[in-house]
């Protein structure tokens, strides 16, 4: 039987199906050490995001129970405690959502061959392409309980923005604080990036808020596209972005701020189709740039206010240009402008 052919639905709600369903989250459970094991063994989890090992396996553990209870259940509640816990880990290291999906499809991965090799139910039995597929509805559901988990926390923690569909402050915020703390700890530089679109008040009263709401969301697009995966990028406020680069030396940081800042220009702008006349769109913005050695003590706050002050700078200068700060107010900082 195909997880297409019609007789698939009759079977997800009879007892064949709980059957089988139960067999398999057995198997799972009993498993979860082993299957963790050959997960983390193909899980990218060195490079500049490093995750230790042991951080791994304990994510690991929480997916590869979970997706053994979605399979059982045929969902999972995003308020169990499970649910809970994984948050709470993925929390504690600010795992990007782009890494935990990958997490989850190399488990469902991993779940699937240590399948395939059971003689009741592997890759050569008959049942084998319904188990596949409650494999794959269960990685899914897992997801989908997770996102709905941070959606049901208070309303700053949700972690991606509507429009844009960048983080969001609070993720940001967070995420920074993490940073910081992990460069004092092994000493290395952070560059901290604000654009701001000008002038998008008075678009939005000239051209309608439709306007201003797609230039945010192509705004969000282009810049994305300027930096590594590993990279954050999350929407500051109504209309400005943030971003976070780490290890990444000061003159490449502001090389990419003033690359964004042309291609706004050049990119962004757009016709009034009621008065058929040229809309330029362009943003200004600030960069901070720190070299934090080890045992540094930095505050995220005044570094985030630094840029805010630097940007408000910017805008008095005339718009659309880079405003560069090398250091943080905690030290003393040299300052330049391009």
């Amino acid at each position: 039987m195909s997880a297409g052919d019609p007789l698939f639905a009759d079977e997800c709600a009879g007892g064949v199906q709980d059957d089988l369903r139960q067999q398999i989250a057995e198997l799972l459970l009993e498993r979860v050490a082993q299957i963790t094991t050959d997960t983390i063994a193909i899980f990218p989890y060195s490079g500049v995001e490093s995750l230790d090992t042991d951080y791994c396996r304990r994510v690991g553990q929480y997916l590869a129970q979970l997706l053994a209870f979605a399979i059982r259940d045929g969902r999972v509640d995003p308020r169990s405690n499970l649910i809970a816990d994984l948050h709470g880990v993925i929390i504690d290291r600010a795992l990007s959502i782009e890494r935990l999906f990958t997490f989850v499809y190399l488990t469902e991965r991993t779940t699937l061959d240590e399948l395939a090799l059971d003689d009741r139910f592997g890759a050569t039995s008959e049942p084998w392409p319904l188990v596949a597929q409650l494999v794959r509805r269960g990685s899914f559901d897992l997801l989908a309980a997770y996102i709905e988990r941070t959606q049901l926390e208070p309303s700053g923690a949700a972690i991606t923005d509507k429009l844009t569909t960048l983080h969001t402050r609070p993720l940001f915020d967070a995420v920074l604080a993490k940073e910081v703390e992990r460069a004092a700890r092994f000493g290395y530089p952070i560059s901290l990036i604000l654009f701001d679109v000008d002038h998008l008040s008075a678009i939005n009263q000239q051209h309608g808020y439709g306007v201003g709401d797609k230039i945010l969301e192509r705004l969000g697009i282009l810049i994305r596209n300027y930096f590594r995966q590993h990279d954050w990028v999350a929407r500051h406020s109504e209309d400005s972005i943030a971003v976070l680069l780490s290890r990444t030396d000061a003159e490449h940081a502001s090389e990419l701020a003033e690359r964004v800042r042309s291609t706004v220009e050049e990119r962004l702008g757009f016709v009034d189709h009621l008065t058929e006349s040229p809309v330029t769109v362009t943003v200004t913005a600030a960069i901070i740039n720190v070299t934090i050695a080890v045992g540094d003590v930095i505050d995220t706050e005044r570094l985030m206010a630094d840029a805010e002050t630097a940007l408000e700078r910017a805008k008095r200068l005339g718009r659309n240009r880079v405003e560069r700060v090398d250091g943080y107010s905690g030290t003393e900082p040299s300052r330049s402008a391009t």
